[in-house]
């Protein structure tokens, strides 16, 4: 059998896959598992990293042994959560703490302190991102602050940081290859996305290290190879991407002006924005979209912090429904009201960067049962999501017409409906909506040469269902400034010390 097949993993931040693809991308196998979320303190989430690395293998062994056996793989494709820190020993391998979650904020208080020093133009100008304890540097600060001995250590060359990719990477090769890619390299704060390397200045500022950073390589290329032991054979690693610029590549955003939206724990837009670098004055995030072969893509990025997790908040916690498919029932059948639900569980992400803010339902009467507050859930992430398109179209940057959505909550059809009513734009579902996956594929094909070109993915990514806005327009804008009024409320309550 010819060697023609990829295996993608999709390392995410509360379950890890592996999929074995064939050379049209279509899948064959599939092994999952849950990921376990660790909670300290609040605000604070962590992983254990050797979880992370032995579910990785294990899924992938899976994958292979369904696919056949190694034999017909030709690479391996990685995408990951992306901003998590990890930090471990050069030469045992051992991590010397829980991985730091992007969703963790124990650092809102020195980001805080390097804004008010006036550091976040400077910073921004050069990352495209902002200070917010979202991104990797003020998490990794935190760890060789924190964990006895390891600034030392790391000034010494002893430590290594990455993301979850170098992680992976760093086990698959046996400790061979400290590596990470642009996209993933571009959200640590630490990276300078018009040179596209390390920023020395931002390192000297911050106080890190500089042995501590991987290689930075394009999207596919040579990241070493998965030791035979792990996989029963020795497999490239050929394309790594973070999970968001993955998803767009999934769904074959690769000219300007096309956007797609991921709607997971999180929910995050990126809109392609061509070769130029553009500075967001909207404050959204300015991110290497990709880099393959040469071809350079930028992106504006916005980020909702909390979509499918605050379902999920609300069938685990407040025990309002037993399944996802009950909440649809339930948001579907709840009347057109003008509850709002501002779910601000760990800050407002883009463009309110509100570290913060605290979740807060509005609009509550006599007459609202449980299905306006889930309905009102289901609307928080709609109006957020128009949130970053208005944002977009302040930037000139041409927001599209058009989103195109993957991820979990896109498989439900009333939550894309009510998305194409509030926001006024055609949204669009792919066959496959595993697309993070299906972007790890593109890239590790492209880069075993299985692919031609980034023009090919347009055969691979195909629309199974759209959804054309119903709602009238001017009811649309009302809600809408509803929905606008309820943020700043709970930002008012905040400053005010209200409970």
């Amino acid at each position: 059998m010819a060697a023609d097949r990829i295996l993608s993993i999709d390392q995410g931040t509360t379950s890890t896959r592996a999929i074995l693809f064939d050379r049209e991308g279509r899948p064959l196998a599939e092994a999952r598992r849950a990921l376990k979320q660790i909670y300290p303190q609040e605000g604070w989430v962590e992983h254990d990293p050797r979880e992370i690395w032995e579910a990785t293998l294990a899924v992938s062994r899976e994958a292979v042994a369904m696919g056949g056996g190694p034999a017909p793989v030709a690479a391996i494709g990685l995408t990951n959560q992306r901003e998590t820190t990890l930090l471990w020993d050069r030469k045992s391998g051992a991590p010397l703490h829980n991985a730091i979650v992007w969703q963790d904020r124990r650092t809102a208080e020195l980001c805080r302190r390097m804004r008010d020093a006036g550091l976040e133009k400077s910073l921004t100008d050069k990352t495209g991102l902002l200070v917010d304890p979202y991104f990797s540097a003020t998490k990794l600060g935190w760890l060789l602050d924190n964990v006895d001995g390891a600034r030392a250590r790391a000034e010494r060359g002893e430590l290594a940081f990455g993301t979850v990719d170098s992680w992976l990477i760093w086990n698959f090769t046996q400790g061979k290859c400290h590596y990470t890619d642009v996209t993933n390299a571009s959200r640590t704060l630490l990276f300078n996305i018009r040179d596209l390397d390390w920023d020395r200045e931002i390192l000297d500022r911050l106080c890190i290290p500089s042995a501590l950073l991987p290689e930075v390589r394009e999207c596919a290329a040579d990241f070493g190879v998965a030791a035979e032991e792990l996989l029963g054979a020795r497999i490239p690693i050929r394309g790594v991407a973070g999970d968001q610029q993955s998803a767009a590549i999934g769904q074959a955003c690769t000219r300007p002006g096309m956007m797609k939206v991921t709607y997971g724990t999180g929910g995050f837009a990126l809109l392609h924005i061509g070769p130029e670098c553009l500075r967001s004055e909207a404050r959204l995030l300015t991110t290497v979209g990709y880099v393959v072969r040469e071809q350079m893509a930028y992106a504006l990025e916005g980020s909702i912090f909390m979509a499918g997790a605050t379902l999920d908040w609300l069938k685990d916690n407040l025990k309002l429904f037993s399944s996802l498919t009950d909440a649809e029932k339930l948001a579907r059948n709840a009347p057109d009201s003008s509850v709002y639900f501002v779910p601000a569980f760990v800050g407002l992400g883009a463009p309110h960067w509100d570290p913060a803010a605290r979740g807060a339902v509005f609009g509550l009467t006599r007459d609202s049962g449980i299905g306006d507050v889930v309905r009102a859930a289901f609307d928080a992430v709609c109006y957020q999501t128009r949130d970053l398109i208005a944002a977009m179209a302040a930037d000139k940057a041409n927001p599209p017409d058009i989103i195109r959505v993957d991820g979990g909550m896109s498989a439900n059809d009333g939550f894309l409906q009510r998305l194409a009513d509030l926001t006024g734009a055609r949204v669009e579902r792919p066959h496959f909506i595993e697309t993070t996956a299906l972007g790890a594929f593109s890239l590790a094909s492209i880069g075993a040469g299985t692919i031609g070109d980034l023009d090919d993915l347009h055969q691979i990514s195909q629309i199974s269902a759209s959804f054309e806005p119903r709602l009238d327009g001017a009811r649309r804008d009302a809600l809408y400034a509803g929905w606008r009024e309820a943020v700043e409320r709970t930002k008012t309550q905040r400053k005010a010390g209200a409970t």
